[in-house]
């Protein structure tokens, strides 16, 4: 459970600084559209991180094979999902959008996944 934590912990830290550095670096720089992509997948990254750390603490409390499987759903998704979203941002490729979504099933099966282990395996 501690991995999960970890994880978690990065994609915090990781949000606030992909956040001072939209805020403070890139205010100038994109038009008012690529902006709020950018602020949609560092929000989204850091309420995956909260997430994560929350499954992760959970973790302690509950068997271990209740937490993985979500957590390395939330994990691929917030990657796939904030990355993409963010990439795309800083390089223009258009592509990458219709990768997005990948990472957006994969964080709703994510929690979808934890609240069935939650309510019907503990």
């Amino acid at each position: 459970m501690k991995s999960i934590i970890v994880a978690g912990s990065i994609f915090a830290a990781l949000s606030v600084l992909f956040g001072a550095f939209g805020a403070h670096g890139l205010k100038a720089l994109l038009p008012s559209e690529y902006l709020a992509i950018f602020e949609t997948a560092v929000r989204y990254l850091m309420y995956h991180a909260l997430g994560l750390v929350l499954m992760g603490i959970s973790g302690f409390h509950l068997p271990n094979y209740l937490i993985y499987i979500p957590s390395y759903f939330l994990i691929f998704g917030t990657v796939i999902f904030s990355g993409t979203l963010i990439t795309l941002v800083l390089t223009d490729l258009k592509w990458l959008g219709a990768i997005t979504p990948i990472g957006g099933l994969s964080l709703i099966i994510g929690w979808l996944l934890f609240a069935y282990n939650i309510y019907f395996r503990s």
